[in-house]
């Protein structure tokens, strides 16, 4: 029987190449928000994130350092393990290595299924390979001085070898046939008007194997010593490695069969986790992910992608120590669009942290609760039992977090006008009882606020249902006003 209660979320697992930056902290809050919000709904909920180790890239950059490279991995991702605490993510969410023994052998198992069912074999090749996006490209998606879009000023290498090929061009139809049936299966729907248009054209075979002698850390290719797996093709299988697979089955059935297993990723991850992932589980016998939901790229001065190979790229851990965690989720979350690209600069954030956070929500809290205190005005025990999202989110439900935010702030300056119009502080002299019903509604309403804010600001809801709990003035502002 299908279990409707589970739901099963990922982000993409990033490089551990550098240290962690705001747009994968973008992604993985993101995730976190759908998360609570399904499990504020009853749903049994698997949460995945991790750090992708294997690649050309790291071997290099291990090379640069001069370091072993499982140790140089092994730093870099107990620091992308540290931001499941500092950016308040859910507690009980899985943290998966791609260096993890039982994922080695997982990937293992993918590819010898993919091999039976004959789509994998062995030819020389020549392409033009981009490390940065560990992806071979065409000329057509090279820019006019033949380098990567995307990682401007690195060259291209060239390689020329034999490897494995995965046959991709056998899943053109399948996946056309797949997007077809599953209407909403890439968010948002210009991106997979994108991929549409991508596979419409035609599928090339694409490499996933590295000569062992060139570049030894992978995956070792199942009875054929000279190779390691293709980065991508490794990583990819994580999404279900995670589960146990192959051997828990029961796992698998719940999260990924049952599960509606969603995905979040960055827009230079489309190809990747839309049509490569989809067609390597077609080739496996294994069913299709629910949902692929595409970021945008936060940009630095200047509107140039933030990126860890430009280095203009804000550290989390530098924002958190600064500000605190929920105002940087929540100008994740309410300030950067939920699929478009979105500017980030410190002084874009601190002007939002002030107007909505400092001179928002928190003087908004302060000024209710002291009135609260002040007038011995509490909330009926039938409302502090109140639950917000026993109906659905429509936001949320669309993955369309900005809004769902922004919403939630439009209530904040309905409250605030509400003040400014009744006055309860005032008319407390001339009419007690309607001013204590004034204060109230507020209090009612700032309940409600709090409520909303679970998935998306769970320290501070919790902060602001305790405050009204315990009738109770803030000991200091919820938000520092910052100069």
């Amino acid at each position: 029987m299908k279990n409707q209660n589970s739901f099963y979320i990922t982000t993409t697992l990033p490089y551990v190449n550098a240290e962690p930056h705001v747009g994968f902290a973008m992604e993985i809050i993101r995730a976190d928000v759908v998360a609570r919000y399904k499990k504020l709904q009853g749903f049994d909920v698997f949460f995945n994130t991790g750090t992708d180790e294997h690649g050309q890239k790291l071997f290099t950059a291990a090379e640069k350092e001069g370091k072993d490279v499982q140790k140089y991995v092994d730093e870099y991702a107990e620091k992308f393990k540290g931001l499941i605490n500092l950016l308040g993510i859910s507690n009980d969410i899985n943290f998966i290595r791609t260096t993890d023994e039982h994922h080695v052998k997982a990937a293992q198992e993918f590819w010898k299924r993919c091999l039976n069912n004959g789509y994998i074999y062995k030819k020389t090749y020549q392409s033009k390979y981009c490390v940065g996006c560990e992806l071979n490209k065409t000329d057509s998606e090279l820019d006019d001085k033949g380098q990567c879009p995307i990682h401007p000023g690195k060259d291209l290498e060239l390689i020329d070898e034999e490897n494995y090929f995965f046959k991709f061009s056998a899943f053109q139809k399948p996946l056309l046939d797949f997007y077809e049936k599953n209407q909403n299966f890439v968010i948002p729907d210009f991106r997979f008007h994108e991929i549409k248009s991508f596979v419409s054209m035609g599928l090339e075979d694409f490499s996933i194997s590295r000569l062992k002698s060139k570049m030894s850390w992978g995956v070792p290719v199942p009875d054929d010593d000279n190779h390691v797996m293709y980065v991508w093709f490794d990583a990819l299988v994580n999404y279900i490695s995670t589960l146990g697979w192959p051997e828990n089955n029961e796992n698998f059935e719940k999260f990924w069969v049952n599960g509606n297993p969603t995905q979040y990723c960055g827009k230079d991850n489309l190809r990747q986790q839309s049509a490569m992932w989809q067609a390597m589980l077609m080739a496996a016998d294994l069913p299709n992910s629910k949902q692929i939901i595409i970021n945008g790229f936060l940009t630095g001065d200047g509107g140039i992608k933030m990126s860890k190979s430009i280095g203009n790229v804000v550290n989390p851990y530098d924002v958190v120590a600064e500000y605190g965690t929920d105002s940087l989720r929540f100008f994740l979350l309410s300030e950067v669009s939920s699929f478009e690209d979105s500017p980030f600069t410190m002084e874009r954030f601190k002007e939002s942290y002030n107007s909505k956070l400092a001179n928002g929500l928190g003087n908004l809290t302060s000024r209710i609760m002291t009135m609260a205190v002040n007038y011995d005005v509490k909330l009926p025990e039938e409302f502090l039992s109140m639950t917000y999202f026993s109906e659905k989110n429509n936001e949320i439900e669309s993955f369309d977090i900005s809004k769902y935010i922004n919403n939630v702030w439009i209530n904040i300056k309905h409250l605030d006008e509400y003040i400014q119009k009744e006055e309860p502080f005032k008319k407390i002299k001339v009419n007690e009882i309607e001013a204590k019903e004034n204060i109230k509604y507020l209090l009612h309403h700032l309940y409600g606020v709090a409520l909303s804010l679970e998935p998306s600001l769970p320290e501070t809801s919790k902060k602001i249902q305790e405050l009204i709990k315990e009738n109770k003035k803030p000991e200091q502002p919820l938000f520092l006003r910052k100069d």
